[in-house]
């Protein structure tokens, strides 16, 4: 299966449309480390983190995991294990990925500046939970709950999403 995100707000699986939002600055093709925009290109589907006490294993052909409260994301540029998940406490600048809130109850890692990590082009790019608002990421995709899970029973190894630019997200190009 190969995702389609057309920037700004739908994703395409096979015959389905569904809305999500991007980073609050658009889809760039210089992503960078904190700039808030969600990077242009083609990434593998690489694995499905979820919180097992809030929902069961998602229907997915991808590799799944239950996500433990120490896991984190590294996001520290100078860190040897940047854009790499990490064990916390981690003295390094990371994302808390056991969040209060759902919008990590199902991460989706994407194979965006991870082979090998760059410093400085972005980490922690997943696909996962919007806000109930929809409001802008920093520069992850995301969906509905429902539908985040419908799109992963879609999926499985060797898998693909596709971020392209277009309609208002060009406005955000830099």
């Amino acid at each position: 299966m190969r995702l389609v995100v057309h920037a700004p707000d739908r994703l395409t699986a096979g015959s389905r449309s569904f809305r999500c939002t991007i980073g609050r600055n658009g889809v760039r093709d210089d992503k960078a480390e904190g700039d808030g925009a969600t990077p242009a290109g083609q990434f593998a589907l690489h694995r499905v983190i979820y919180r097992a006490d809030r929902l069961s294993r998602p229907d997915t052909g991808l590799p799944a995991a239950a996500l433990a409260e120490d896991l984190g994301w590294c996001d520290d540029a100078n860190e040897p294990l940047y854009n790499q998940p990490v064990q916390l406490p981690f003295a390094g600048s990371h994302e808390v990925l056991w969040r209060e809130d759902s919008v990590y109850d199902v991460i989706v890692v994407l194979g965006h500046n991870d082979s090998p990590p760059v410093p400085g082009k972005g980490s922690a790019i997943f696909m996962h939970v919007a806000q109930p608002d929809y409001g802008p990421t920093d520069g992850c995709i995301a969906l509905a709950l429902a539908d985040l899970l419908e799109v992963l029973a879609l999926c499985g190894p060797g898998d693909t999403i596709e971020i392209n630019p277009g309609g208002a997200a060009d406005a955000h190009r830099k």
